[in-house]
């Protein structure tokens, strides 16, 4: 499917209009059926529909594995994925309705009671990366962002080694391409305990609440952390970075994680 669309519009620049074509991105409404019963609708970017679905049910403590799915049978037409889960009696079907509207764009939703649910853990890994390779990781980052560039209208999420970024994935939303960086990851048994995350957009208390979850040891954007975002970083031992641009990068948390 198509992430970018041709419209026509009116640019009125020093007083003067002129008509002409313009890229615009594809906002996708992908509504998820788990084990028959409506679930919820992500509003997406129409690529990496999969990895979505997967790293969504993972991130949100719906499934630990991919061995947990039966099935997955995903209708781009009409916009529906069916999901079938081995156990039909699992805890989270006990979550239909108990939806909390987050700050993520696109409307994103996230269980916020999968932290003590599955007993997350904190982060005790020595995974150290230098702060050289952290800015030039968020500068790739956005020379690789070419649907951002041709539209302005997605963000940009990577994983990286301590080498290289091996994952990318943009998204209208910003959660919606960290699930596609975490649903890839499981079905190429990437492991995360060493891996780096990039991120263009904000870094909000759902945000972490995913990468955590996933044992990431560090998250770092381009832009700018809240101040849930920072306490859940505190309290899991994440190393949290924001607005690293340039030379420059803001250390939430972690410090220690970070060589110079």
């Amino acid at each position: 499917m198509e992430q970018k669309k041709q419209l026509l519009i009116n640019r009125v620049k020093n007083n003067k209009n002129e008509l002409l074509e313009d890229s615009i991105i594809v906002e996708y409404p992908l509504t998820i059926f788990l084990n028959n019963n409506e679930f919820v609708t992500l509003l997406c970017s129409p690529t990496g529909l999969e990895y979505l679905i997967i790293g969504f049910l993972i991130s949100e403590g719906i499934i630990r594995n991919k061995e947990e799915i039966e099935n997955i049978k995903i209708d781009e037409e009409k916009g529906h994925a069916y999901i079938d889960i081995k156990d039909k009696t699992l805890f989270a079907e006990k979550l239909f309705g108990k939806r909390t509207i987050t700050t993520g764009c696109g409307k994103g939703t996230v269980f916020y009671n999968v932290l003590d649910s599955l007993g997350t853990k904190s982060i005790k890994n020595n995974f150290k990366i230098g702060a050289n390779m952290v800015l030039d990781f968020s500068r790739q980052l956005n020379q690789d962002s070419i649907l951002f560039l041709e539209t302005g209208g997605v963000h940009s999420c990577a994983l990286c080694d301590n080498d290289e970024i091996i994952l990318f994935h943009e998204d209208v939303g910003r959660h919606n391409a960290l699930d596609k960086i975490i649903g890839e990851a499981l079905l190429r048994d990437i492991k995360l305990e060493d891996k780096i995350l990039i991120t263009s957009g904000r870094i909000s208390s759902e945000m972490i609440i995913k990468t955590t979850k996933n044992g990431i040891p560090i998250v770092v954007s381009r832009s700018a952390p809240t101040d849930l975002a920072v306490k859940i970083a505190k309290q899991f031992n994440v190393t949290l970075i924001g607005f690293a641009r340039g030379n420059r990068m803001n250390i939430y948390n972690g410090i220690n994680r970070i060589t110079m």
